[in-house]
């Protein structure tokens, strides 16, 4: 499995989250400013996040596994907001990113980095319109943080994806190779 690179303790940039168990910002909540593999003993349910700042990567299960989901700097007051599949939230990492140098990203329509190749440096709302397939095998990100999603125009499924190479859809978290979009994470 490829390593995330996502730092694990509190960097020079302040960073913090805010977990609520009820929509709209109410019921009980959890403050968090650094990576936690574990939120079991924090919060039964997630339906409402502010993120005060940073960058963050939720995940469904523990340690790290499971959907996840990307939010940037912002209120989301029900889980739609994030496009959450249910109340469930056990841990969370930040990341940040320093450059605002280019983003680069390459796709391939077979695992190891074999068949069609494109390189994006942009969003792409619709992946079946600019790579004849909605499958992605395997993928390079060379520069930037980026998240991949399930369907069309930025909705489903998400994956976070750091600087390295995937050699496989798994290796991103997927359970499958469809991929509908995907966009730069540019706001840090």
């Amino acid at each position: 499995m490829f390593d995330l690179n996502i730092s694990s303790s509190r960097s020079s940039c302040w960073t913090q989250i805010i977990f609520y168990e009820d929509r709209n910002f109410q019921g009980r909540s959890y403050e968090c400013d650094a990576d936690c593999p574990d939120m079991n003993p924090h919060f039964t349910r997630c339906n409402s996040i502010k993120v005060e700042s940073g960058c963050w990567v939720l995940y469904e299960k523990p340690n790290y596994t499971g959907y996840q989901y990307v939010l940037t700097r912002g209120e989301y007051p029900d889980k739609q907001r994030w496009m959450g599949f249910n109340d469930t939230i056990r841990s969370c990492r930040t990341f940040s990113y320093t450059s605002e140098g280019p983003y680069r990203i390459r796709i391939y329509e077979r695992p190891n980095f074999q068949g069609q190749m494109m390189e994006f440096s942009e969003d792409c709302e619709s992946v079946q319109e600019h790579f004849r397939s909605r499958d992605i095998y395997s993928c390079k990100v060379l520069d930037g943080y980026w998240t991949l999603y399930e369907h069309p125009s930025f909705r489903g499924r998400q994956y976070f994806m750091s600087p390295g190479e995937y050699r496989k859809f798994n290796d991103w978290g997927a359970t499958c190779a469809t991929t509908g979009s995907f966009r730069r994470i540019t706001e840090f």
